[in-house]
């Protein structure tokens, strides 16, 4: 028996020819995505597609619950290699990847449904998939969380009052998904935007302007002194001219920044040297050895500074040598974490959506402030964002980046939990 919320049943019941629904995360978008599959593949000959962004995509989300909802009406097994499921009732239903659309043309539709569109080249419906519904006046529903003021966005405001077409927006609350108590946590999690974004489905500008937007210098930086009880944090960034670092301690869920190493011309040997030189007043009065917690870029294990040590081989053999005052522990995944995922953390951190700030930054950081309050989003030769920080200026990111890296480790984003699993018909 299908079942959905009451959000869910004012999309299904809609007769357009063409819908949107624009929907936080954990509204029921993809269990809502099956249903309209099943309704659309169930009469014989036809011919129902679930695209999502890349093929990969398409099989992680959506293949294994479509098998469990559709077994009880297999014709025959499942084709594991083509995605494809032919129903008893002579139907078929397809999933397949958008990110290569030009290998999507030639079968004719009944029914379409794109999955996180606002990760799917516009092209890919203008110029393949819209023809394809055309000679059986086919129907399609577009689904998925904004990602800013893009060609989702621009669809979805183009379309309003326009003959066959309809729009939904719904945040998470309302698909009923998630318990009150996990939004409530998400909120002291996620900077004030991304919330919006990601929870209310609100249409978002993050990445326009300024990267760091919930900077604030009178409620960010402080004089701060280091707290003896705690251990001590170092994170770096293998960049050459400058190269910088930040020395933190976290207390609970806030992060102090205490300082910052930056060095012009030079090379991680000279760092750590110069870490270790600017932390000697306070192991003075630490017992040692003190605990250091190590963070910074993942792909210091492919750089090399010296003709046979890559740079995370140099800072091992650099505590090595001083193993009397200092006991590292390190905090190096195998890849760094994406760009927007980084700046979405700090600014959490900054200040998030209900208002608390939890990082503070010494005023000497003089480098890292500067790179909060004035680093900003790319953008190509038309004035379009991209979704890469502006590197233009040598001096410009690297302290931020060296700090991003050690937030995203100790506070990453994540999924939210304590979905509710009853469905109200």
């Amino acid at each position: 028996m299908i079942e959905l919320r009451s959000p869910q049943w004012t999309v299904f019941n809609c007769d357009s020819r063409f819908r949107i629904l624009v929907a936080g995360r954990r509204f029921g978008k993809t269990y809502l995505a099956q249903v309209e599959l099943c309704r659309s593949a169930w009469a014989a000959g036809k011919l129902a597609w679930y695209v999502a962004p890349t093929y990969k995509q398409a099989k992680r989300i959506a293949w294994k619950p479509l098998k469990q909802m559709t077994r009880p009406y297999w014709a025959s097994k499942p084709n594991e290699a083509d995605l494809r499921i032919e129903l008893t009732t002579g139907g078929t239903i397809c999933l397949r990847g958008a990110d290569n659309y030009d290998s999507l043309r030639g079968d004719g539709l009944d029914f379409l449904l794109l999955d996180e569109y606002a990760s799917i080249a516009p092209a890919a419906w203008t110029e393949v998939l819209r023809p394809a519904l055309a000679d059986k006046r086919g129907r399609a529903m577009f689904i998925g969380t904004p990602r800013g003021y893009n060609h989702f966005y621009d669809l979805y405001h183009s379309v309003q009052g326009r003959p066959e077409w309809s729009t939904f927006q719904f945040t998470t609350e309302e698909g009923g998904n998630v318990s009150p108590e996990e939004l409530e946590s998400a909120t002291h999690e996620l900077d004030e935007r991304t919330y919006r974004q990601e929870f209310q489905a609100s249409f978002e500008n993050l990445t326009t302007g300024l990267v760091y937007y919930a900077f604030e210098r009178a409620s960010n930086v402080q004089p701060l002194a280091p707290n003896t009880r705690l251990p001590m944090c170092w994170s770096l960034d293998f960049n050459i001219d400058p190269m910088c670092s930040v020395i933190a301690q976290r207390e609970d869920d806030s992060v102090h920044v205490l300082g910052e190493v930056t060095l012009r011309d030079s090379n991680t040997a000279a760092a750590c040297e110069a870490f270790l030189d600017r932390i000697s007043p306070w192991l003075r009065r630490c017992y040692l050895p003190v605990e250091i917690h190590v963070y910074g870029d993942a792909t210091g294990d492919a750089r090399r500074s010296s003709a046979s040590r890559t740079d995370w081989q140099l800072v091992h053999d650099f505590f090595h040598r001083h193993h009397d005052l200092v006991k590292p522990v390190f905090h190096i995944g195998s890849s760094n974490p994406a760009v927007r995922d980084r700046v979405n953390c700090v600014n959490a951190k900054l200040c998030n959506q209900a208002g608390i700030r939890r990082l503070l930054i010494d005023p000497r950081c003089k480098q890292l402030i500067q790179d909060l309050e004035r680093v900003h989003w790319k953008a190509d030769s038309n004035g379009n964002p991209l979704n890469e920080i502006d590197k233009s200026d040598p001096a410009r990111t690297h302290a931020s980046d060296a700090l991003g890296y050690m937030i995203a480790s100790q506070f990453p984003m994540r999924a939210p939990g304590g979905y509710r699993s009853e469905y109200i018909a």
